[in-house]
């Protein structure tokens, strides 16, 4: 629909900002000079097409044996995915990761394309490694740099893609091809470009992996804030303490001295409300840094403040890049000692589920920017105004999450053969796998499951369910050849168990992909069941006034004949007995 009332050549109006200058300034390159990244041609207000950015990337690997690049796989419409690597081996870059040798940095950028600084700073940063007297950052660390995971949204360039953004001129769209928020599709790994990134990242097994965005919400002083994990939720928990006493004061530094205000990441409880406080609740494996935690990788989630403008944020996400990979290489042997003690980690009742604390779990200082609230005559409320003026510091409460539901840790889990989505995704992490070549007969443990919603509407491609356990049922199960036992005695375990316990947020069922016990494929005949319902009343006290009770309680039910005689089929043994019988079951310890 084409907008009709708001002139194409106005830009969407943003609150007023503070003027800026600081030392990052210096990195900038003159338009004319030599190696000028593309975005510097235009004092990175610009950002170049996916071609043009190869283009450069090409040049410089081209130029530099320090720099190579490589294809890790193809998008949904055919962009070849794009991987630069920088290295004083590439040989070595490029073999399987081995703990004894330089410090593994991972960075990715343009997931969501529209949020696309970190390209611009890491092509200036690898400019200046490879040219520009800065190879010393390779000293005991490999850079592997994604430069655009999204190039189909890429290339769906726009001066209305975010109107909440300040810069670049064009931006890409954060959906995929396939209509996808690929930081979302961790888990399901249902788009070609997040297929590719999790393969990759098994490769290089990095010791530090990197999300590069431009954040949403509320106005306030930071220019950049990053986060990850809490170690009160985190599942590598000695990681999260090495990125919070380690890796934080050295970013913070090195930002600061360059003129940047780093922060922590920032989320609102709610936009319109500021004064209600910060969020910052445990975060499930869809995402990029939930992913990698449950991983046991030290991940990294960098949201610059879209409000700030875009020259500035990609000079704070250049020295975000250097000092990460500083950090990185002068902590190695903390880092990885961090990384040793998550991967042998066994908790002996992982949490399926997280709710929200009722109330502040703790406070945050806060860099606030002033704000009023006016009525807006087309939302009928009120609504925030930010004024552009730095406020003095606030503490502020930050409300997050507490231990819903747990399990004790099974050995495993077998899953059919018939459940070809689960096996295909189990493979595509990775996760380790014992496949049946005969049948198997196996004592474990079956979840009835009840209560069953189903979401209004579609997301990420998917119909979202949700249950509850009923009961936890001891059976002696037969499994095809081509079932597969999955141990969680192993790195990936944890995931596993998230992936595969249905009550977990991003578990397969919850996303849709394990849902044929949900539809009873026998029929009900009302003139066989009638007769027999009535028989069941007659001579069962018990089942007459459970029936009696539900007739009082639920007055729909009582005025359908076919519900209330499907009742009496579900207490009667031709029930289809695996009726919300969840398929995949536990082996218990």
């Amino acid at each position: 629909m084409k907008p009709a009332y708001w002139p194409p050549e106005r830009r969407a109006p943003l609150p007023p900002v503070q003027p800026w200058s600081g030392a990052s300034e210096a990195l900038i390159r003159e338009a004319s000079a030599p190696w000028v990244t593309p975005a510097e041609i235009d004092g990175l207000e610009t950002t170049p097409t996916y071609a043009e950015t190869r283009a450069f990337l090409l040049r410089l690997a081209e130029t530099s044996p320090l720099i190579r690049l490589c294809e890790y796989g193809v998008s949904a419409e055919g962009h070849p995915l794009t991987l630069a690597i920088a290295s004083t081996d590439h040989d070595r870059a490029a073999a399987a990761a081995e703990e004894a040798g330089p410090i593994r940095v991972f960075a990715e950028c343009g997931i969501h394309p529209g949020e696309i600084d970190g390209k611009d700073a890491g092509l200036m940063l690898l400019r200046d490694i490879a040219v520009g007297g800065k190879a010393d950052l390779l000293a005991g660390c490999d850079w592997y740099f994604v430069p655009v995971l999204n190039p189909d949204g890429h290339e769906r360039r726009s001066v209305f893609s975010r109107p909440n953004q300040r810069g670049p001129r064009e931006q890409g769209w954060r959906a995929s091809a396939q209509g996808l928020n690929l930081n979302r599709d961790f888990v399901k790994a249902h788009a070609p470009e997040i297929r590719a990134i999790l393969k990759l990242l098994r490769q290089v097994d990095p010791d530090l992996f990197i999300d590069l965005h431009v954040t949403d919400g509320l106005d306030y002083q930071y220019d950049i804030t990053y986060g990850f994990q809490d170690p009160g939720y985190s599942a590598s928990p000695e990681l999260s303490a090495w990125l919070e006493k380690a890796y934080r004061p050295h970013v913070d530094a090195h930002m600061q001295a360059l003129g940047h205000r780093p922060g922590p990441l920032i989320l609102a409880a709610d936009d319109r409300q500021p004064e209600l406080g910060l969020m910052l609740p445990a975060f499930p494996p869809r995402f990029s840094h939930g992913y990698g935690d449950i991983c046991h990788i030290a991940t990294v989630l960098v949201e610059n403040h879209s409000l700030k403008p875009v020259r500035r944020r990609v000079l704070g996400t250049y020295a975000l890049l250097e000092a990460s990979l500083r950090a990185a290489a002068a902590n190695a042997d903390t880092l990885r000692a961090a990384s040793r003690a998550d991967r042998e980690r066994r908790v002996a009742e992982p949490v399926l589920t997280w709710d929200m604390a009722p109330a502040p779990v703790r406070t945050m200082t806060f860099h606030p920017i002033a704000s009023e609230f006016y009525d807006s005559p087309a939302s009928g409320a009120h609504e925030v105004r930010w004024l552009g003026t730095p406020l003095p510091s606030i503490e502020a409460p930050v409300f997050g999450s507490t231990p819903g539901r747990t399990v004790a840790r099974p050995t495993g889990y077998w899953v059919p053969a018939s459940e070809f989505d689960v096996l295909d995704r189990l493979r595509a992490h990775g996760i380790a796998m014992d496949v049946s070549t005969a049948w198997i007969e196996a004592e474990v443990d079956m979840l009835r499951l009840r209560d069953l919603e189903i979401a209004a509407g579609v997301s990420e491609r998917r119909i979202a369910l949700k249950s509850d356990i009923a009961a936890v049922e001891r059976r002696v199960e037969r499994f095809a050849p081509g079932s597969a036992f999955v141990p969680t005695d192993q790195r990936l375990g944890d995931l596993a168990i998230h992936m595969l316990e249905p009550i977990c947020a991003d578990s397969l069922f919850a996303q849709g992909y394990v849902s044929g016990m949900l539809d009873p494929v026998e029929y009900l005949e009302a003139y066989v069941i009638a007769p027999m319902a009535d028989e069941m009343l007659a001579t069962d006290p018990e089942l007459r006034a459970e029936f009696a009770a539900k007739l009082a309680g639920d007055n729909v039910f009582a005025a359908d004949p076919m519900a209330r005689l499907k009742w009496f089929y579900l207490r009667s043994p031709y029930r289809d007995e695996r009726h919300m019988l969840y398929p995949v079951a536990r082996c218990p310890a």
